[in-house]
């Protein structure tokens, strides 16, 4: 099974919300972390924001922040509302041509049972989990610079 970028790109927006600490982070912020568009991103936040998984704050000091904890975040939600389809095979989707092997057939019972040890391995892990996993997560998405740069001189 291959992810979408759209996948890839909302773990990796809400991992740079989770390194920020609860602070709220500014999507040219995040794009600029991975080198990705703008757009690109706003457009995978709106999912993302329906299933409440970020929360949005409007204005001109405003950004994106995690809808819920880190830890209460696991990358199944996140595949869930990212992922189109999990059609594995031609028989797995819902227009696909009659075989009249369907109900019985070992490939179909074979790929189901491979999709969702996939998808419990996945409910497995939380995006804090991805975040503790490296300490230094936070300077390698330039977070600490861009902390150093908004806070006031004193």
């Amino acid at each position: 099974m291959r992810l979408t970028r759209q996948t890839n790109y909302a773990v990796r927006i809400l991992m740079y919300c989770a390194a920020n600490d609860g602070r709220l982070s500014r999507v040219p912020e995040i794009a600029a972390a991975y080198t990705v568009s703008e757009l690109f991103l706003f457009k995978i936040l709106q999912p993302l924001v329906e299933a409440k998984l970020v929360e949005t704050v409007r204005g001109r000091n405003g950004g994106v922040k995690l809808g819920r904890a880190a830890d209460k975040i696991t990358l199944f939600d996140v595949v869930r509302v990212t992922e189109e389809s999990f059609a594995m095979a031609e028989c797995f989707e819902n227009d696909a041509a009659e075989c009249p092997l369907v109900d019985s057939c070992g490939l179909n019972s074979a790929l189901r049972e491979a999709l969702n040890a996939f998808f419990e391995v996945l409910a497995r892990h939380t995006i804090a989990d991805l975040v503790r996993a490296r300490g230094d997560v936070r300077s390698l998405l330039g977070i600490d610079s861009l902390a150093a740069i908004r806070a006031p001189a004193a």
